[in-house]
């Protein structure tokens, strides 16, 4: 008799999230960092006449998936702007330093990605949104709240 190892089971992470804690709980179900799924779905809304779409995927997608009070172990490291390998905000470099590749790679395809006729709009847009998304470095990726005095 084989014993059945437990399936996976994509749920909602309120506890670990910003708003209901969908993209939290879809990290944690690829086991990647949940800074990527947010960025994944903030640009792919950003496609004109997307954000509609992406609003109402997002409402969708908090109905159908179940909440979980369990925390989960969201893996690390963690997507951050990098402070030492940055040409403007360090987007590009923290980029690079997630998947372990060259910081220039990433930039040309940035580049050439922006340039393409109709996305300069939309890669300049990209860029500002990774750039107030993204955490530093130095804050290792995590936003500590303020002790009350």
């Amino acid at each position: 008799m084989q014993t059945s190892t437990p399936r996976r089971r994509l749920v909602r992470l309120p506890s670990e999230g910003r708003l209901a804690g969908v993209c939290a709980g879809i990290a944690a179900y690829l086991e990647t960092d949940v800074t990527v799924v947010r960025l994944a779905w903030i640009v792919l809304s950003i496609v004109p006449g997307g954000v509609i779409g992406g609003v109402l995927a997002y409402l969708a997608a908090w109905i159908i998936m179940p909440a979980s009070s369990e925390p989960a172990a969201l893996p690390k490291p963690r997507l951050t702007r990098s402070l030492s390998d940055r040409r403007l905000a360090g987007v590009c470099g923290g980029i690079a330093a997630y998947f372990e590749i060259d910081a220039t790679v990433v930039r040309v395809i940035w580049a050439v990605l922006t340039i393409v006729p109709g996305a300069i709009v939309c890669g300049v847009v990209a860029y500002l949104v990774a750039w107030i998304v993204l955490p530093d470095e130095a804050a290792g990726g995590f936003v500590q709240a303020a002790k009350p005095a």
